[in-house]
């Protein structure tokens, strides 16, 4: 699936933040890129935060050669004197912050508690969930002076799936929840908090990742995935993800706070 250019203008006069708006290089488009693309082909004037500011700028190309509008602003999650200047970089940019877009997320070294290095399990939770709180913790008060906001999380339907991998459907169930936390704690203030659960999506960070860390080729890693994804036997693309989030940061989803979405073919269908 493909989001031709030029269809429509649902974000029209809003100032998006995604965080974690590069990717890791493979010949798919990841699940951040795809979305600061997405808003700013309908309007959004974005900032494009991510500790990998050449892949960014990147991002920040592609846009502008399709007449959007774009900054970079290089970012590590897990450092808060970075996440601090999101909100400062993104007013003194654009004006204001409508939408905070979350979108960082690693497994690497992930295993059972068992093998677990204590390392390992501190990074992925710095990143998938403490990295989220923090942005939230700084842009959340912007949002509050001006009277709304929309965030949304990425989190994975691995926070309500068993896995092998206890560090990251840890982060992610944790972020399920302190999506929810969130969203009651500023529906008061028009803040909307909502988050997506992607299921397998044919992404660089999955498939080269997978690939390599597994020495199966690509196209294995490929067809293994689609065997198990009820909607047609076919993973999604970084574009499902995308056009969840525009949903949710959209005025369409005036009236939604406090889901949390599986975008996934239909794996969440066999839980239990």
């Amino acid at each position: 699936m493909t989001e031709p250019a030029g269809v429509g203008q649902r974000l029209a006069g809003k100032v998006a933040i995604v965080v974690g708006a590069g990717q890791t290089p493979g010949t798919t488009i990841g699940n951040g890129r795809a979305t600061a693309i997405l808003f700013a082909r309908h309007g959004a004037r974005v900032l494009l935060v991510d500790r990998d500011d050449a892949s960014a700028d990147e991002t920040r190309r592609m846009i502008v050669d399709e007449g959007g509008t774009a900054e970079v602003l290089r970012a590590d999650v897990t450092e808060e004197d970075d996440v601090a200047r999101l909100p400062r970089a993104c007013l003194d940019a654009f004006g204001r912050i409508d939408v905070l877009h979350n979108n960082v997320g690693i497994g690497t070294g992930d295993s059972g508690v068992t093998a677990m290095e204590r390392e390992v399990w501190d990074r992925i939770l710095d990143v998938n969930l403490t990295g989220t709180m923090l942005a939230c913790k700084h842009v959340v008060p912007v949002m509050r002076e001006q009277g709304g906001g929309a965030i949304v999380n990425v989190s994975s339907i691995a926070a309500i799936a068993s896995t092998r991998m206890a560090a990251y459907t840890t982060s992610k169930a944790a972020l399920n929840a302190l999506t929810v936390h969130l969203a009651s704690a500023n529906a008061r203030f028009g803040i909307r908090v909502n988050a997506i659960m992607p299921g397998l999506l044919d992404t660089p960070m999955a498939i080269e990742g997978i690939s390599a860390a597994s020495g199966t080729s690509v196209d294995e890693v490929r067809e293994q995935r689609h065997r198990v994804v009820p909607l047609g036997r076919h993973m999604g693309s970084a574009w499902d993800c995308a056009n969840a989030a525009l949903f949710l940061a959209s005025d369409e989803s005036a009236f939604v706070t406090g889901v949390v979405l599986a975008v996934d073919g239909g794996q969440s269908t066999r839980v239990g």
